[in-house]
């Protein structure tokens, strides 16, 4: 008998996103140099527990690539890549040409950026040209309007400024290298709060307020500042505002994974960006923003040199005997100002410093038993921390900027072995 027959369906596309996997993961994977663990108190074992947790977070399928490195008393004990830098994304076609990522690709790292532009206000603040203590208007004359008379450089750090809303205006590529226009947007702003009131996460506005300050008082725009006073006497490759056009094509492709973001969280995204999930992520892919100088979201960089900043501010200011911040900098930078309150941004508690997240008792971004621990998070699962009580700074960099997604506490479990495989040996500095 003859069988009726079928008609064809459309393809329908992934639900989620995700990326597709080499039957052969060894294949994607990429190595560095790394120390014998044992040499810094920690064991083979525990270190391939963690690169299974990244591997198995890979398997998921949301991040076309992931970077790690681990520092263990200033020592790299793991330093390894896995996916694509490009080619591998949703919209590409499974013949086309892959780009393998390795450990010196370069990622933007988004909101991660922030620890950057912080660090560089203390470092100012050391050296008496600004005090955190400070009005943003004695910087910033004209800043003062519209009920912002008051706030202060540390309630900015702190995300107390009541300024949480981007300028809808500034969200475009062309806003991005108008320093004036920023400035304005600014100032003509209208706080949401009374400054000190409310924590509420400034995504952007935040770094914009700090980046001009930087201008002020040095005369250079904040790239320049941070090269020359904190990244070349260190050697740093990467870990700059934006990139030269020569770069661009070096930096990873970001991607947009996962199930579609559904109000409130979408809502939530557009309201704080002025744009949507996915638009922020095609944004981010093109020249005109990886040559901006954002400070709140264009660092790009390498999870090697994200690490071994968090190294310098673990080990008190000094690394490879050159020294950038005095250790009451550091102490100062990390002292806490929430209290673990409900983040009226993010509608979850957070504990933050002056420009650092920081980590908890029993749950954080940085994994459990943290409290000393300090760093920040990127868009949307990028971490750089430091933990002075394990002598551990990491860097963490994924390319899939899923907003909701079933592998988000795989995710999260990659910090929580990291804690978890290092004994507790340090102290807070």
């Amino acid at each position: 008998m003859r069988l009726p027959r079928v008609p064809r369906l459309p393809l329908v596309p992934d639900p989620l996103r995700r990326a597709r996997i080499p039957s052969d993961v060894e294949s994607v994977i990429s190595r560095a140099a790394e120390v014998d663990p044992r040499s810094v108190g920690m064991t083979v074992d525990k270190i391939e527990h963690i690169w299974n947790g990244v591997v198995d977070l890979y398997r998921g399928g949301a991040h076309r690539a992931i970077q790690v490195c681990v520092r263990r008393r200033g020592q790299v004990v793991l330093d390894r890549s896995i996916g694509h830098a490009h080619g591998n994304g949703p919209r590409d076609k499974p013949d086309d040409e892959k780009v393998l990522a390795t450990t010196e690709t370069p990622f933007l790292a988004y909101s991660a950026s922030k620890a950057v532009t912080a660090s560089v206000v203390h470092l100012l603040d050391q050296r008496g040209q600004i005090h955190i203590g400070d009005r943003v208007a004695e910087y910033i004359p004209e800043f003062a309007k519209n009920g912002k008379e008051f706030i202060t450089i540390g309630q900015v750090l702190a995300h107390r400024a009541g300024m949480p809303i981007h300028p809808p205006e500034l969200m475009t590529l062309d806003a991005l290298h108008d320093r004036e226009r920023i400035l304005q947007a600014l100032c003509d702003a209208k706080p949401i709060s009374r400054a000190g009131k409310l924590q509420a996460y400034h995504a952007l506005s935040g770094g914009s307020i700090l980046g001009e300050i930087v201008h002020r008082v040095t005369d250079k725009n904040i790239r320049d500042y941070l090269g020359s006073e904190i990244l070349s006497p260190l050697g740093f490759r990467w870990t700059n505002y934006g990139v030269s056009l020569d770069d661009v094509g070096k930096v990873a492709t970001n991607y947009v994974t996962g199930p579609p973001a559904l109000p409130p969280v979408s809502t939530m995204v557009n309201r704080l960006l002025g744009v949507s999930t996915s638009q922020a992520v095609e944004m981010s892919n093109d020249p005109r923003f990886l040559t901006s100088i954002l400070p709140a979201g264009s660092v790009v960089t390498t999870a090697n040199e994200l690490s071994r900043f968090f190294e310098l501010l673990r080990a008190g200011g000094e690394l490879d005997g050159v020294r950038i911040f005095e250790p009451r900098t550091i102490r100062r930078a990390i002292s806490e100002q929430s209290f673990l309150e409900v983040d009226f941004t993010l509608a979850f508690p957070v504990r933050y410093s002056y420009g650092f997240m920081l980590g908890g008792k029993h749950f954080s971004l940085f994994g459990p038993d943290t409290m000393s621990t300090f760093g920040h998070l990127g868009y949307t699962n990028i971490l750089g921390w430091a933990d002075p009580d394990r002598e551990l700074s990491v860097g963490l960099i994924t390319s899939g900027k899923p907003v909701i997604y079933p592998e988000v506490f795989s995710w999260l479990g990659v910090p929580a072995r990291i804690g978890a495989s290092a004994p507790k040996t340090g102290s807070p500095r």
